[in-house]
C-alpha cells in the first residue's frame, strides 16, 4: 500500500510504500545534520518504484523549492546511464565488448590504440585518462574537436594493462562508438532507447527548454585527487574546470558529456537502471536480455584510488557494495561532490540520490550511505 504525501510534511515531498515510512525521518536528517540544500531519492524492488521522495531548495539563496520534476547535474553518476547505452546496443547483437574500437571507429587505431579493445573503455583500461593536449571549456563541449583530439593522441599505458579512472573521457570514448553505430548522438540514443520507453527524466545534453528546472550546483570544499598510476606523468593533463561555476552554465548544460554532465534527479536514474537490476524488464518495458546484465560483471581491474573493482561499464565491487545485505550481487556508480546509483540484482532493488550541496567525495557520500541503510533495514 502506498501513501501519498504530496503535501508538505516537515518539508519532505513525494510518495512511499508504508514499510519505507522510516526513510522520510531519514532524509530530514540530510537536511538538519548534514548539510542538504536540496535533494531527492527514490528506491525500486521488484521492478516497481517504491520510494520517491524531494525536498529542500534547488539555488544557494533557498529562494526556489525543489520540485517533483528539479533535475540536477549528477556527475559521473551519468556514466553508468552511458553504459547502459553500450549494453543496449550489446543486446541488439550491434556490438561486442571483446572487438577492437577500430572496427566501429577506424580513426582511432593511431599511435599505439591499434590494439584497443571496447571492453578497455568500458573498464577504464585504455590509457587515455586525459587529453595530453590543453582543451579550453568551450573545445570541450565541442564534440568533434574532443574526437579529433582522442583520436590523435598516444595512451599512457599498454590497453589493457592498467585500471585508472577516465573522469572525463571515458563518455567521449563510449559515445563515439555508440554514434558510429547507431548514427546519433550519444544523448539522442539514450533519450530514445531508454528514457522515453522507461519515463526516465534523464538528459545527456539538457535542451535549454529544461533549463529552468535545472537546480544550480553548490561546491563544497576543493576536490582534490591524483589517480594517475605511478610513472605515467601528467596524463590528466588537458581537462578544463568542470567545477560550479562551470557546471551551472550553459555550455555545460547543452554539451554532451556523457561521462559527466547528465542531469536529472533520483526517480530518473532509478527508472531508467531498474530494468538492469530487475533481470532486464520494468515499467513495462523488455530491455535487456539477461545474458546480456551478466556482461557487466566481467572484471576489467581495480580502478587506481578508488577501491573499486570495475566490470563492463559498472563498479561491481567496493565502496557502495559494502552497503547491501551481505553476498549481494552489487553493480553501482556515484558522482562528484554525492550523487549514486546502487543495483541489488539478488534483492532485485535500485536505490538512488541525487543532490544540488556538494561534498568533498569523489563518489557518494553519507547522505547516500544513511539512506540506503535505512531502505535495507526496512527490506529486512
Amino acid at each position: 500500500m502506498a501513501i501519498d504525501c504530496r503535501i508538505t510534511r516537515m518539508e519532505i515531498h513525494g510518495y512511499w510504500d508504508e514499510r519505507f515510512a522510516g526513510l522520510r525521518e531519514e532524509f530530514q536528517r540530510n537536511f538538519t545534520e548534514r548539510d542538504d540544500v536540496g535533494a531527492s531519492f527514490a528506491a525500486s524492488v521488484e521492478g516497481e518504484l517504491v520510494v520517491d521522495m524531494w525536498a529542500g531548495s534547488r539555488d544557494q539563496a533557498r529562494t526556489l523549492p525543489w520540485e517533483e520534476d528539479t533535475l540536477v547535474c549528477v556527475y559521473s553518476s551519468t556514466k553508468i546511464m552511458t553504459a547502459l547505452a553500450a549494453l543496449v546496443l550489446y543486446d541488439r547483437g550491434e556490438l561486442d565488448f571483446d572487438d577492437p574500437v577500430t572496427k566501429y571507429w577506424p580513426e582511432f587505431g593511431q599511435n599505439g590504440k591499434e590494439s584497443t579493445l571496447v571492453r578497455h573503455f568500458m573498464g577504464h583500461t585504455a590509457g587515455l585518462i586525459g587529453f595530453g593536449e590543453p582543451l579550453t571549456q568551450d573545445q570541450l563541449f565541442d564534440w568533434d574537436h574532443v574526437i579529433g583530439v582522442l583520436e590523435r593522441q598516444a595512451p599512457g599505458w599498454e590497453p589493457g594493462t592498467q585500471c585508472a579512472y577516465h573522469a572525463i573521457t571515458q563518455g567521449f570514448l563510449v559515445g563515439e562508438i555508440v554514434r558510429r553505430i547507431s548514427g546519433v548522438s550519444l544523448g539522442t540514443f539514450f533519450r530514445s532507447a531508454i528514457g522515453e520507453p522507461l519515463e526516465a527524466d534523464f538528459h545527456i545534453g539538457l535542451d535549454p527548454a529544461n533549463f529552468s528546472r535545472a537546480a544550480d550546483l553548490l561546491p563544497g570544499a576543493e576536490l582534490e585527487l591524483d589517480l594517475v598510476p605511478e610513472g605515467q606523468g601528467d596524463q590528466n593533463g588537458g581537462i578544463p574546470n568542470v567545477m560550479p561555476p562551470v557546471a551551472n552554465g550553459e555550455g555545460w548544460r547543452k554539451a554532451e558529456l556523457p561521462a559527466a554532465n547528465g542531469h536529472g534527479n533520483a526517480r530518473a536514474m532509478v527508472r531508467a537502471q531498474t530494468p538492469v537490476a530487475n533481470g532486464g524488464s520494468a515499467f513495462g518495458v523488455d530491455l535487456l536480455q539477461p545474458g546480456t546484465i551478466e556482461q557487466i560483471f566481467r572484471e576489467q581491474g581495480e580502478v587506481m584510488g578508488l577501491g573499486v573493482t570495475h566490470g563492463i561499464g559498472y563498479g561491481v565491487k567496493g565502496l557502495f557494495s559494502a552497503l547491501m545485505p551481505e553476498g549481494s550481487k552489487a553493480s553501482f556508480w556515484g558522482g562528484l561532490g554525492g550523487s549514486i546509483v546502487l543495483l541489488d540484482h539478488t534483492h532485485r532493488t535500485c536505490v538512488a540520490y541525487a543532490m544540488n550541496q556538494m561534498s568533498l567525495n569523489l563518489l557518494g557520500d553519507r547522505r547516500a550511505a544513511s539512506l540506503t541503510k535505512r531502505f535495507y533495514e526496512a527490506m529486512a
